[in-house]
């Protein structure tokens, strides 16, 4: 930039001093000298010319630079947003859990305190029993020693004293039950206390994975943060599943990528050894209902790692640059399965999005269940929006989801989803996910799953 600024420069002082040799001549060799300026004025003017046009061009690479920092900047923060969230909801559980705790070691205190007492006492209790059995002992030893005397004052005494034994005699009894039921309440204090220390354990466990967690949460934020700041210009997201591949990622999943000129949007990407897929459509168990209408078929739904439907908009976006090939893989209940590959591409919204399909001389009957009608652009039709090709009736109503229809009854893999057995109504089969030319028409498919790639992939198989 600071070279061609000097470039500028040089010129606009050429051209100046260009000016002023012009205006100081007036004879006329000093004319003839007039026209030999003129001609340095145009080839500075020139120059100026193919400066500007150099600047522009610079310019024009600095925006899409400026754009590509944007967008990395926007997932950026994006990311950095949602870990944060996950950082305050995984401290939010934590403080839970140390409350809990700080209340479970209070009860902890309060039981320890309650068996210390309980267990005094039982101390003061078996202190008295040895008191009493003391004593007992001594009244024993003084009957034995009267027994052994004679007449009416030995006989007085002896039962004096037997009455006197028989009396402590009932207090031990009391007090040994008593110490009986003091141990059994030590007993099941303790059990108590046990419990609540493990309890105790538990919960400093969870405390502890839940602050190893954050510090997790933490610390990819700032790992992330500073891959984006690292970067001196950051590199634009792929536009397909394809670029991905060619950029490393092998394993199959949901990714971010941007079509040129388009959105930047979520979408799952099969990798396989030939390239990376991006996966329009999936069915395999019936999660998901497909009998939906325009707008939801325009913007997508259900689940990236389940069953979808990627949106028109967004296939749309990704097919209308290059050539574009769409993948089909379906099986049925007998777990058979059978897939066509053929070239594709879906138009704008103006269109109603309709579907293009060029015929080839690879093409057998396998294919013709969608690329029969789809040569000069088969519009996609929802039972709120009819644009098939049947007059007389709306086929996505009569069926069953959205799907470029024909004439109602070349395919459908947005249809119902029925489980094995398929129903014996024809007018519920109908219905169903089916492609003619493989099974039947109104063969109730079990799984189905739409892929497109750039061309080239083809070549690569």
């Amino acid at each position: 930039m600071r070279n061609t600024l000097a470039a500028v420069t040089l010129c606009l002082a050429a051209l100046m001093a260009a000016g002023s040799h012009f205006e100081g001549k007036a004879s006329g060799k000093e004319k003839r000298a007039q026209y030999a300026a003129w001609d340095d004025v145009n080839v500075i003017a020139h120059g100026l010319l193919q400066l500007g046009q150099g600047l522009k061009e610079h310019v024009d690479k600095t925006k899409v630079q400026m754009r590509d920092i944007s967008s990395k900047l926007k997932a950026s923060n994006s990311t950095v947003s949602e870990l944060g969230k996950e950082s305050q909801r995984l401290r939010a559980e934590g403080d839970a859990l140390r409350a809990r705790a700080h209340g479970l070691e209070d009860r902890e205190v309060r039981l320890l305190n309650a068996t210390a007492e309980l267990r005094r006492r039982a101390e003061e209790a078996q202190q008295d029993r040895r008191v009493a059995g003391e004593r007992m002992s001594r009244l024993e030893e003084k009957v034995n020693s009267m027994l052994q005397g004679d007449g009416p004052l030995a006989d007085a005494n002896a039962g004096r004293n037997a009455s006197e034994g028989r009396a402590i005699q009932s207090m031990l009894e009391a007090q040994n039950k008593r110490i009986d039921d003091l141990m059994v309440r030590v007993h099941l204090q303790q059990e108590k206390l046990d419990k609540q220390s493990t309890r105790i354990r538990s919960l400093q466990n969870q405390i502890q994975q839940t602050k190893e967690a954050t510090k997790s949460a933490k610390a990819d934020a700032m790992s992330q943060t500073i891959s984006v700041t690292q970067q001196d210009f950051p590199v634009g997201i792929a536009s397909n599943c394809h670029e991905l591949f060619l950029s490393g990622q092998t394993s199959s999943g949901v990714y971010t990528i941007q079509p040129l000129n388009g959105q930047a949007f979520e979408a799952y990407c099969e990798m396989t050894a030939e390239g990376g897929w991006t996966v329009i459509q999936k069915r395999q168990d019936g999660s998901v209902d497909f009998d939906q209408l325009w707008q939801a078929y325009q913007k997508g739904f259900g689940n990236l790692d389940g069953e979808f439907w990627l949106g028109l908009e967004n296939i749309h976006s990704m097919t209308k640059d290059g050539d574009h090939v769409l993948k089909v893989q379906f099986s049925d209940w007998k777990d058979e399965s059978e897939s066509v590959v053929m070239p594709f591409s879906v138009g704008d919204e103006d269109t109603k999005y309709a579907l293009h399909i060029q015929p080839s001389e690879t093409m057998g009957s396998l294919e013709s269940s969608l690329a029969t009608d789809a040569s000069s652009g088969l519009p996609f039709s929802t039972r709120d929006q009819d644009n098939d090709h049947k007059s007389d009736t709306n086929c996505a109503k009569h069926l069953s989801g959205g799907w470029w229809f024909s004439n109602c009854g070349h395919s459908n893999l947005n249809g119902r989803y029925f489980q094995s057995p398929p129903p014996k109504q024809r007018h519920q089969r109908k219905q169903g996910v089916f492609w003619k030319t493989w099974r039947g028409r109104y063969y109730p498919l079990k799984t189905t799953t739409m892929m497109v790639a750039p061309a080239e992939i083809k070549n690569r198989a």
